[in-house]
């Protein structure tokens, strides 16, 4: 266990879990970079830091550049360790997307995880880049009218080695992709779904099956570009064929957030997860 127990995290977080599933596979031999976020709360300070590994905290938009000079300091000291930045949404599709389209740009050695809950949680539940449509946050109350940034695809327009997005409730693809991203030298991206009882307005004890139906209802694909190589993984392998995938109402309705949807409005957001698993179709044939 490299994350200890009894942190901040309000109940059902799935933030400490994750970070226990990727430091398992990265090991004590890594650098985290903590841009401002939830995880800032869970992991503390030096009066008590959860964390058994090294952590770095960042100021919102400069993680990734504070992460490439930790690894190249390391570099010069002849030490060898991964260093990850571990980022929530908004300091990655908003105010940090500029340092980490430089990082990625660069192909620096660092490896970024988004752990995306879609919306700014820690100050208040305002609306981000990666809020879905639809969705309540404290800043669109009516729901947001915009479609979530696509920053994975962003990310791998870059020409990175590495890019994937991943999900709490399928456990072994996660570690698997970190696993291989270790491995890699360069820029490298994981984008991991991240549901929040809070802000999502769901029963904390439904965010692994609400992460779960994001994945089979074909919301939340699962899949990896290596070196320019796109490919489905886990259950989204199975999910091409539009009648294996579940209706998106299935995850909807969970939410709350969701609770002001019209029909009008969920078909719409039907119609667009069936467009994008065409092309998603399209990408790995």
């Amino acid at each position: 266990m490299m994350l200890m127990r009894g942190n901040a995290a309000c109940p059902g977080c799935p933030i400490p879990r994750e970070l226990d599933a990727l430091l398992e596979v990265t090991g004590e031999r890594t650098v985290l970079v903590v841009p401002a976020s939830c995880s800032t709360v869970i992991m503390g300070d030096s009066r008590g830091m959860p964390s058994r590994v090294p952590v770095v905290h960042s100021a919102f938009a400069a993680s990734p550049a504070i992460a490439s000079g930790v690894k190249s300091a390391l570099e010069a000291r002849g030490e060898k360790a991964t260093v990850v930045v571990w980022a929530g949404d908004g300091g990655t599709g908003d105010i940090g997307f500029a340092s980490l389209s430089g990082a990625a740009e660069r192909n620096e050695d660092i490896l970024y995880v988004c752990y995306d809950n879609e919306a700014y949680m820690n100050t208040g539940i305002q609306r981000s880049g990666l809020t879905p449509f639809g969705a309540w946050t404290t800043t669109t109350p009516s729901g947001k009218r915009e479609w979530k940034k696509p920053v994975p695809r962003l990310i791998a327009e870059h020409g990175v080695p590495y890019v994937a997005t991943a999900s709490i409730a399928y456990i072994f693809d996660y570690q698997a992709k970190v696993r291989k991203a270790k491995d890699i030298v360069g820029f490298r991206y994981i984008h991991l779904l991240s549901p929040c009882p809070p802000g999502w307005r769901h029963d904390s004890s439904l965010t692994v099956e609400v992460a779960k139906l994001a994945v089979e209802t074909g919301i939340w694909p699962l899949y990896e570009i290596e070196r320019g190589k796109f490919r489905l993984t886990s259950i989204s392998k199975t999910l091409t064929d539009k009648k294996k995938r579940k209706p998106v109402t299935e995850y909807l309705k969970l939410q709350g957030r969701f609770a002001n949807l019209t029909q009008e409005q969920i078909k719409e957001i039907q119609d667009e997860v069936d467009r994008m698993w065409e092309e998603l179709v399209k990408a790995e044939n």
